[in-house]
C-alpha cells in the first residue's frame, strides 16, 4: 500500500522524524511547518492523509483540521492529530473539528502504522466511490450525492458482555442513535447482518471469546462489509487494537471510556456510513441510468445489445425457443410536425407504457432509437410471438394517445416484425435484422399489422 502524507509541525526534528518512519515504509512523504502552509499543499496537490500537529504558533492544528473540513475539496481526506495533549477534552475538540484519530507524542511506531494504513485504506474505498459518483454529478443526480446533508438519526449495535457497561455506553450514546444491545457475539453476527445498522460497537470485555473473531466475521459477510466497527478495549492492549485495524476495524476508543469521546468518535463513523451509503446509491442510480433510456423508462439499446447475447445464449445451451418483436409507431413525424415534439414525447412515453402492460413478466422490452421498440420474449415460440405481438398491436390501436399541449386525443397506430431464433448457429445481429427485415414488410403491406419473419 502507498500514499501520499502530509505531515505538519513547526519543529523540524519532529518532522524529519515522522517522515523517516512513513519512507521507510515506502509512502510518499510531503511536510509543511504551519497551517497557512499545510492548507496550501492540500488545495493544489492530492493528499490521501495529514499527520497535523496541534500546538504551532499563528494557526493551531484545530483550526488547520476545521478549515480543512469546511472546503469541499478537501473535506475527504483523512486528518490524523499528532500532538502532546492528552486530554479527553482536547480529542473531543479534534474530533468535533472533523479529526479522523489521535496519536500522542511520543508516537508509537506500531499505532502509527496500523492507524496511516487503516485511514488510507478507508480513504480509497470512499475516494473511489466519489469518482464514481462524479457521474451523477453531471445527469442531474447532484441531490442524491450532496455530503452536506444534516444529519440523520443513526442506528448503532452494541456488543457488550457485561450489563453494568451496556447501561453505561447506551446512556452516552442514545442521544444521537437507537442503540441495540446483545451479550452474544454470535447472536450479534445473526442480527447485524438481518438489520441495517450504521455502526457497530465491540467492547473487547468477554471472558472466554476473542472479539475480533467477531470483527473479522462481520468483515467476511457480504451484507456487514460495510458497517464501521468501533473497538472498545482496555488501556495498554496495543497489538490487539494493531491487529483490529488491520482486520479493518474503522475506530476504537479505550477504557474508561470518556462519554463525550465516544459520541463524537460514533457520530464520526455514523456521517461517513451515510455519506458513502449515498455515493454508492448514486453510483448505483449511474448504472441504472447507463442502461434505461430516460424519457421512456424502459431499457436502452446498450443494455439489449449486450443482454440479448446472453439471453440467445442461455435458449441455445437449453434448446429453448426465443423469439424477438421490434415494433415501430407509423407516421410518427405528423405527430411532431402537427402537434411540436414535445407531444410525440408525451406519444412515445405512452406507447412504452402500452408494450410495459403487455409484455409478460419474463420478456425484456427496450428502446431501440427514436420510434422504435424492441421486445425479447425468452421461451417464445413463433406461434406465441405472434399473438403477443397483435396484443400490443390491438392495445396501441384500440385507444387514442392524449396529447396534452393540445387538449386533443391523436390514433396511433404501430407495425410489428416478428423473428425467431434459428438452431443453426443464430446471431443477435441477424435475429433483430430479420425482425427488422419482417417490419419492413409491415410498413409496406399498409401498416398496423403483425408480420413474422420466414423461419
Amino acid at each position: 500500500m502507498t500514499a501520499r502524507i502530509l505531515v505538519v509541525d513547526d519543529v523540524p526534528a519532529n518532522v524529519k522524524l515522522l517522515e523517516a518512519r512513513l519512507v521507510a515504509e515506502y509512502f510518499d512523504v510531503l511536510t509543511a511547518g504551519d497551517g497557512q502552509s499545510a492548507l496550501a499543499i492540500c488545495e493544489r496537490t492530492p493528499v490521501d492523509l495529514v499527520l497535523l500537529d496541534i500546538m504551532m504558533p499563528g494557526m493551531d492544528g484545530f483550526e488547520v483540521c476545521e478549515r480543512l473540513k469546511s472546503n469541499s475539496r478537501t473535506a475527504h481526506i483523512p486528518v490524523v492529530m499528532v500532538t502532546a495533549l492528552d486530554q479527553p477534552s482536547d480529542r473531543v475538540r479534534g474530533l468535533k473539528v472533523g479529526a479522523d484519530d489521535f496519536l500522542t507524542k511520543p508516537v508509537n511506531d506500531l499505532q502509527l502504522m496500523s492507524r496511516v494504513k487503516s485511514l488510507v485504506r478507508l480513504k480509497n474505498v470512499s475516494d473511489e466511490l466519489r469518482l464514481r459518483a462524479q457521474t451523477a454529478h453531471t445527469i442531474g443526480l447532484q441531490e442524491l450525492a450532496r455530503p452536506d446533508r444534516p444529519d440523520e438519526p443513526g442506528n448503532i449495535l452494541l456488543v457488550d458482555a457485561r450489563a453494568s457497561s451496556q447501561e453505561r455506553l447506551v446512556r452516552a450514546l442514545k442521544p444521537i442513535a437507537d442503540v441495540s444491545v446483545i451479550s452474544d457475539p454470535q447472536a450479534a453476527l445473526f442480527e447485524a447482518a438481518e438489520s441495517s445498522f450504521d455502526l457497530v460497537i465491540v467492547n473487547a470485555n468477554f471472558d472466554d471469546y476473542d472479539p475480533l473473531r467477531l470483527c473479522s466475521q462481520l468483515r467476511s459477510l457480504e451484507r456487514t462489509r460495510f458497517i464501521p466497527i468501533l473497538l472498545v478495549s482496555e488501556q495498554g492492549r496495543d497489538e490487539m487494537v494493531v491487529r483490529a485495524l488491520e482486520l479493518g476495524v474503522t475506530d476504537y476508543v479505550m477504557r474508561p471510556v470518556d462519554p463525550n469521546e465516544l459520541v463524537a468518535r460514533s457520530l464520526t463513523q455514523i456521517r461517513r456510513k451515510h455519506c458513502n451509503d449515498r455515493l454508492r446509491a448514486s453510483v448505483q442510480q449511474t448504472i441504472e441510468l447507463a442502461i434505461t433510456d430516460d424519457l421512456t423508462g424502459l431499457h436502452n439499446r446498450r443494455y439489449l445489445d449486450n443482454h440479448l447475447k446472453l439471453l440467445m445464449g442461455r435458449a441455445a445451451a437449453r434448446g429453448r425457443p426465443l423469439s424477438i418483436c421490434i415494433t415501430d409507431i407509423d407516421r410518427f413525424k405528423y405527430v411532431n410536425d402537427t402537434y411540436g415534439h414535445d407531444a410525440g414525447d408525451e406519444v412515445l412515453r405512452e406507447f412504452a407504457n402500452r408494450v410495459r402492460a403487455t409484455v409478460r413478466g419474463a420478456d425484456l422490452a427496450c428502446r431501440f432509437g427514436g420510434e422504435e421498440f424492441v421486445i425479447v420474449m425468452p421461451d417464445t415460440t413463433p406461434e406465441m410471438a405472434a399473438i403477443v405481438a397483435e396484443r400490443l398491436r390491438l392495445a396501441v390501436e384500440s385507444r387514442a394517445f392524449p396529447i396534452s399541449r393540445a387538449d386533443t386525443l391523436h390514433s396511433v397506430t404501430a407495425s410489428l416484425g416478428i423473428s425467431s431464433l434459428r438452431a443453426d448457429g443464430d446471431t443477435p445481429e441477424a435475429l433483430l435484422k430479420r425482425a427488422d427485415m419482417a417490419l419492413y414488410q409491415a410498413k409496406n403491406n399498409g401498416r398496423n399489422r403483425v408480420v413474422a419473419a420466414a423461419a
